[in-house]
């Protein structure tokens, strides 16, 4: 007998995360979208907000004080900034419905650890439901499946975080690099700044203008030195510097760490061939070959490069993925499928587009 469909609300559903979780849902098998809710734009139809939309998804906006907004789920994601779902997040959980926030409302498992990363965006320390941050899940299927399948309540990483961890972790888990003096250079397009317009985004102020931002201060820090500190097995402070480049998508992280005296690049291959090769949706690529943020545009795919420059001693990966991907919509689609017991590339097995 074939499974019924995993109905699906969407909180969220207008900004870019949620318009990109619709485009994966409406080709999904096994989902079918029975709400869409925003605070915005409601009372419009999702394909009048995007006309691309039309004749695939013509689901009307709810508000969600909406009477007569739809509340049958199996799972909830939210595609909202950082401080709504751990406000809501309660509601669904204690009526057996799975929650899946893509935030940083549910990347940690303590107050404190929380607390250090609200204070970097400038929220409350004070989590509105600390009670329920032992039961979380961090999001990341390469690293927790097991945890996720049994997980009720997942959060999806950030998107600096997804490409900088995966590119890293192989090398760290063998113990083929040193644990100090590691270094991420990440650049992403302007997407990853959301819908909301701002003077700093606005068209002339970002045509040919690359700068980096919140040097030191980037709130994802501390979930990429959370995983890599796990996986070395000894706490690791990292050196992480985001920049925004002139694309509408993509993020091409660059990263930097001394090797050890016995890494060469047979034992770097096999390291990451043996935690990775089972992986649908890693591709690592030889020496010397050059990857592109179009490379993976539209795609749930991570592409990673290895090289090792004997002159320094240093191990420089190429990590790239679509930000909007990989880093946000098909990472949570991908957990979902995880966490409701479906083929985890159910939805997500496409190559992108090029150019």
């Amino acid at each position: 007998m074939a499974k019924k469909k995993i109905q699906v609300g969407l909180i969220g559903a207008t900004g870019y995360g949620g318009i990109g979780l619709i485009e994966l849902l409406i080709n999904h098998p096994s989902a079918t979208i029975s709400a869409l809710i925003a605070k915005q734009e409601t009372g419009k139809l999702i394909s009048t907000i995007y006309p691309h939309l039309k004749g695939f998804c013509d689901l009307p906006v709810f508000d969600p004080a909406d009477p007569q907004c739809p509340h049958d789920f199996d799972i909830v994601f939210y595609a909202t900034p950082d401080g709504v779902g751990q406000k809501e997040a309660t509601k669904w959980l204690q009526q057996g419905i799975k929650v899946i926030d893509y935030s940083g409302d549910f990347r940690f498992n303590d107050k404190e650890s929380y607390a250090s990363y609200a204070a970097r965006i400038g929220k409350s320390k004070e989590h509105a439901h600390p009670d329920i941050l032992h039961s979380t899940t961090y999001g990341l299927p390469e690293l927790h499946r097991e945890l996720i399948a049994n997980s009720k309540l997942v959060g999806n990483p950030g998107c600096f975080a997804v490409s900088c961890i995966l590119g890293l972790v192989p090398a760290l888990k063998f113990g083929l690099i040193e644990s100090e003096g590691i270094i991420f250079d990440a650049k992403t397009g302007v997407s990853g700044a959301g819908k909301t317009p701002s003077p700093s985004f606005h068209f002339p102020a970002r045509y040919e203008a690359m700068n980096a931002y919140k040097i030191t201060s980037h709130q994802h820090v501390y979930e990429i030195e959370k995983e890599l500190s796990r996986a070395a097995d000894k706490e690791l402070k990292v050196t992480f510097t985001p920049h925004i480049i002139p694309v509408s998508r993509g993020i091409i992280a660059t990263i930097y760490a001394p090797i050890a005296t016995h890494t060469n690049m047979e034992t770097l291959r096999e390291a990451y061939e043996t935690l990775y090769n089972k992986e649908p949706f890693i591709r690592v690529f030889s020496h010397g070959e050059i990857l592109s943020t179009t490379d993976v545009r539209g795609s749930n795919f991570c592409n990673i490069s290895l090289t090792i420059d004997e002159r320094t001693g240093m191990l420089i990966i190429i990590s790239v993925i679509d930000n909007l991907v990989k880093g946000q919509a098909g990472n949570a689609l991908q957990n979902m499928n995880i966490m409701m017991q479906r083929e985890e590339t159910a939805g997500l097995m496409y190559p992108g587009n090029f150019p």
